[in-house]
């Protein structure tokens, strides 16, 4: 099996059907090892079926497998076959489902991966008792893996998951603080974004058998890659499209939420700030026009630029501390490949 595909240029997302093909039978097996309930509702989730279990065409479901791919690449970094990443890459992307479930009901986001979310269409606790299960099945993988890795690998992702935790906890107690500044938020999004992409990347290299240095820098490259996506997303949800995020673009600026942009425009001076805050300080929820004006305003006062420059900071830092794994050269170029696509996606 060749699990290196072919450099892509700047700006394109590299092709990840390999990453399928490696993952899907077990990221099957293990959502179909749920309750039946549970597992109908992350079908949906994932895009592999309808509300009432029809299944959907391939094409249909679920997003690029970013986490799973940079665990299996992690290993290939290493020296390893990527088969030996398996169990790392399926539990990455149970949990990064368990937090989207519960993110989407916590935030009450109605369209995920541009269908109804599933909390709108099996209900609240349906959507959360799926996370729970995700998170259960995540941990259970890992503890099949060979014996001699299985523990330091839990290890890994119990540490990620009360980082995420505390992450989303920060997150959340934001939309109540008045000032939040760029470190702040900076230390919220590497908990709830850099963690688990970081651990993605750690535990292909735990997997694989790397000595403790090559895993740190893998964990640390998947952290600032983290970091660097998060700003990136961020500048999506007020500048993007719906058609590519899958997701209401501006939802955070109608919510008040303080991503990235906002937080450091709320901070800057000048003019288009101080409306900035007094818009954010009015206690109606926003109309379509008052999102319009705070996305204006956030660019006059220099959220967008603060958010492109921290964006391209933790990329440079990503790729240093991957220089410290010792990667092998094709899995170097491909890691990179991703990484570049992931900070510098179409708004």
């Amino acid at each position: 099996m060749s699990q290196i595909t072919d450099s892509a240029p700047a700006g394109a997302f590299p092709r990840l059907d390999w990453v399928d093909d490696v993952l899907s039978p077990a990221l099957r097996s293990a959502v179909e090892s749920l309750p039946a309930a549970e597992s109908l509702v992350a079908g949906y989730h994932r895009g592999w079926c309808e509300a009432d279990g029809t299944p959907r065409p391939a094409a249909s479901g679920g997003g690029k497998t970013v986490r799973p791919a940079l665990a299996l690449l992690s290993a290939v970094a290493v020296g390893a076959d990527p088969s030996q990443a398996v169990p790392a890459a399926v539990a990455v992307e149970l949990v990064h489902d368990f937090t989207l479930l519960h993110d989407d009901v916590i935030d009450g986001d109605a369209l995920r991966r541009h269908r109804p979310a599933a909390w709108l269409m099996f209900g609240t606790p349906a959507a959360v008792l799926t996370g729970d299960a995700l998170l259960v099945a995540a941990l259970r993988v890992l503890t099949q893996a060979p014996p001699d890795r299985a523990g330091a690998a839990v290890r890994e992702l119990v540490g990620t998951l009360l980082e995420l935790v505390e992450g989303q906890s920060r997150d959340v107690a934001f939309e109540q603080t008045q000032e939040v500044s760029v470190a702040d938020y900076l230390g919220m999004a590497a908990g709830k974004t850099g963690s688990l992409i970081g651990c993605a990347c750690a535990l292909g290299g735990v997997l694989a058998g790397a000595d403790t240095v090559r895993v740190g820098g893998l964990r640390e490259f998947g952290r600032s890659l983290g970091l660097a996506f998060q700003c990136a997303d961020d500048i999506l949800g007020i500048w993007g499209r719906s058609s590519r995020s899958g997701k209401p673009v501006g939802a955070d600026l109608a919510a008040r939420k303080k991503s990235l942009p906002v937080v450091a425009a709320l901070a800057a001076r000048g003019t288009a700030a101080e409306r900035l805050r007094e818009l954010y300080r009015t206690p109606h929820r926003p109309g379509e026009t008052d999102v319009d004006l705070a996305r204006r305003l956030v660019e006059e006062a220099g959220g967008r630029q603060a958010a492109e420059e921290e964006a391209r900071r933790h990329l440079t830092a990503a790729m240093r501390f991957l220089s410290l794994a010792r990667p092998t050269a094709d899995a170097y170029r491909q890691l990179h490949d991703i990484a570049w696509a992931m900070t510098r996606r179409e708004s």
